[in-house]
């Protein structure tokens, strides 16, 4: 069952994902969930550079994409505003290590589950 957050309902947000599949899959449900998402790119560099034209309340960025990771992302967006909230997606374990040293706001797991999702939206945004 999926659960309504109706204090998110309307934030914006970007979505930053190298798998186009996956980050539209991702847009369609982030909207279906309230969540106005206004941006989307394809590494970090792209999340950067949307995050200073848009200035969303949420960023959704995968963790290993090629050229520019989110690792990279998470550092610009974060050296502009360090309140950004930043959630790292994620599929491998054999990141902990840089896990660890990032200031990412959350990392999420893949695959992705809305129902967590939504939570921790609810828990560091409020809108």
């Amino acid at each position: 069952m999926v659960t309504q957050v109706h204090n998110v309902s309307g934030a914006s947000a970007i979505v930053v994902d190298d798998n186009q599949d996956l980050r539209e899959i991702f847009v369609e449900l982030l909207q279906a969930h309230g969540i106005n998402v206004i941006g989307s790119g394809v590494n970090g560099k792209d999340a950067a550079e949307l995050y200073q034209k848009f200035h969303p309340d949420i960023v959704f960025m995968d963790a290993l994409m090629p050229e520019y990771d989110g690792f990279y992302g998470v550092e610009k967006i974060k050296e502009s505003n360090p309140d950004a909230i930043v959630f790292l997606v994620t599929g491998s374990a054999n990141i902990e290590k840089k896990l660890d040293n990032c200031h990412a706001t959350a990392v999420l797991e893949k695959p992705i589950d809305m129902n967590k999702i939504m939570n921790v939206i609810n828990q560091f945004c409020t809108h």
